[in-house]
């Protein structure tokens, strides 16, 4: 497959295992390593810490990498991403399927890494925006921070920037109680 050519699911299903984590973006493969041991304890630790809140306080499902999360698989364009959380509340339970997800989730998570910061900052976002996905938590080991993001209209604001060892919401979240820097003890 030539470079200008763009990638379908079906070039995606065959691409290798090979602990690279692979997502196509409006048609063009993106290629990051594998996370670090510091982003999976981060995830570990989120995951941890959402699984006390779903699904008893809010009904859904919380799925986690490697999932497929199809954004778009049209014959002019595919996008494929994966987002380190996912959670979908009921009323999105559409877009479950054996494929992975085929719609937009309730709620991304992406954990920043050196790798793919300016991929999770910029292009993910705008990606996340344009099919509608409701919210987006960008986590930042760096800052110790985890930005919460929600939809408004065609782009994201920020609603929290959450810190620190008090306990916060985030949405879609209430009474979540999320205290960031349990997120960052290995």
């Amino acid at each position: 497959m030539s470079p200008k050519s763009a990638f379908t699911y079906r070039d995606y299903e065959a691409l290798p295992n090979d602990r690279r984590r692979y997502e196509i973006h409006d048609g063009e493969l993106c290629v990051t390593p594998a996370p670090s041991l510091e982003h999976q304890i981060i995830a570990s630790n989120l995951v941890r810490a959402l699984m006390r809140h779903v699904p008893g306080a809010a009904p859904g499902l919380l799925l986690f990498a490697p999932l497929d999360v199809i954004l778009n698989d049209g014959p002019d364009e595919t996008t494929i991403v994966q987002p380190d959380i996912v959670y979908i509340a009921p009323d999105r339970m559409s877009v479950t399927s054996r494929r992975g997800l085929e719609g937009a989730p309730t709620l991304a998570v992406e954990i920043l890494s050196p790798s793919s910061r300016t991929i999770d900052r910029v292009v993910k976002p705008r990606l996340y925006a344009r099919y509608g996905t409701p919210c987006l938590w960008l986590v930042d080991p760096d800052v110790r921070v985890v930005e919460a993001l929600v939809l408004e209209g065609d782009r994201y604001v920020l609603a929290t920037s959450a810190a620190g060892a008090e306990p916060v919401d985030l949405p879609p979240f209430t009474s979540l109680g999320l205290v960031p820097d349990a997120l960052w003890v290995s």
